[in-house]
């Protein structure tokens, strides 16, 4: 459980670090017993997330179990392609300026459909913008003129378009930029691999 005290004595590292730990517990099969009804009572008037997580809406990629981590202890937002837009800007503002979270991670995986999508040039309702927001990663790696699988230009995408989210989100919040600027918070990005289970900071 994360409470306010516990919050206000958390740093940035700290909650990286958390959040390693628990994907090495993941890993390990060791995960933390947890009586989630108890954690429902301590948590049912308040929360006080040490770190917010915005990540795919893969399947394959729950969030608070590869990091081995309870009711109310990550704030979790999940867009197919992890990527940014205004409403999920104004959530990251919320846990990070009103709450007090440490730390923001943008995490992108390996075999991910959203970029895959936009790989393809998947044009069909919606889903056009968010292939939209996926293309500029396409393009910065096209001019590297590298010799690429199919699968390892997808996966090198998906960790160019994590680095573009984050470019973004700085760009975008200057709540976030300035919690960022005096060492409140950090912004970190991640990938995911599904064949292992393991994250790793990119």
């Amino acid at each position: 459980m994360s409470t306010k005290d516990l919050l206000s004595k958390e740093t940035p590292d700290t909650a990286l670090q958390k959040l390693l730990d628990g994907n090495e517990r993941f890993r390990r099969h060791e995960h933390t017993f947890r009586d989630f009804m108890q954690e429902i009572e301590e948590t049912k008037d308040e929360q006080f997330p040490f770190a917010a997580i915005l990540g795919c809406m893969d399947s394959r990629v729950p969030v608070e179990i590869l990091f081995d981590q309870g009711i109310g202890q990550l704030f979790v937002l999940r867009v197919a392609g992890n990527i940014e837009n205004d409403d999920i800007i104004a959530s990251l503002e919320y846990a990070c300026s009103v709450i007090g979270s440490k730390l923001i991670v943008v995490m992108g995986h390996e075999n991910c459909g959203a970029v895959k999508a936009a790989c393809d040039n998947v044009n069909i309702g919606h889903i056009t913008e968010i292939v939209k927001k996926i293309k500029p990663s396409i393009e910065i790696l096209e001019e590297a003129e590298a010799d690429w699988t199919e699968s390892s230009f997808v996966n090198e995408i998906a960790k160019i378009n994590v680095m573009i989210t984050i470019d973004e989100i700085r760009e975008k919040s200057c709540i976030l930029r300035d919690l960022e600027q005096i060492g409140q918070i950090k912004i970190v990005g991640a990938y995911y691999h599904v064949h292992s289970g393991k994250v790793e900071i990119v």
